[in-house]
């Protein structure tokens, strides 16, 4: 039994620690797979906007610094990071990162449906309901 019950903990643990990871590797993405220099360029940011966005990309420079803020609510670091780089980049030169880099969308969105896609429940089929029909001449047989 205390067999059982240890690799039922142990599971539990990885479990968290992967989806935690999945979450730090998305903030990760948000970070690498966009070109700061170019965004910059193209948004005439000032010298101290520039400085800002990257103290912002170096924030976390692991997963342990970054899961010691996101630990509870891992979620927490879209809306965090965008809300943040609004604030560095101002609402419409935002709107222009956010046209060109997330194709208008949110990207505290766009993190989140990409989180939802894995979700076990969206594999499910759909209940489908078959109507039954009576027989002509009323018989149940």
């Amino acid at each position: 039994m205390k067999k059982l019950l240890l690799t039922a903990m142990l599971v539990g643990t990885f479990g968290l620690t992967y989806a935690q990871s999945d979450y730090y590797n998305d903030y990760r993405r948000s970070v690498t797979d966009i070109n700061w220099a170019a965004v910059i360029t193209d948004l005439v940011l000032s010298q101290t906007q520039a400085n800002q966005i990257y103290v912002l990309n170096d924030r976390y420079h692991d997963y342990n610094s970054w899961n010691k803020v996101y630990v509870h609510n891992p979620d927490r670091w879209r809306n965090d990071r965008y809300v943040e780089l609004e604030r560095i980049m101002g609402h419409d030169k935002y709107l222009k990162f956010k046209n060109k880099y997330y194709k208008g969308q949110n990207p505290v969105a766009v993190y989140n449906r990409n989180k939802n896609n894995d979700k076990k429940y969206k594999h499910t089929e759909k209940k489908v309901y078959i109507h039954k029909e009576k027989n002509v001449h009323g018989n149940h047989h």
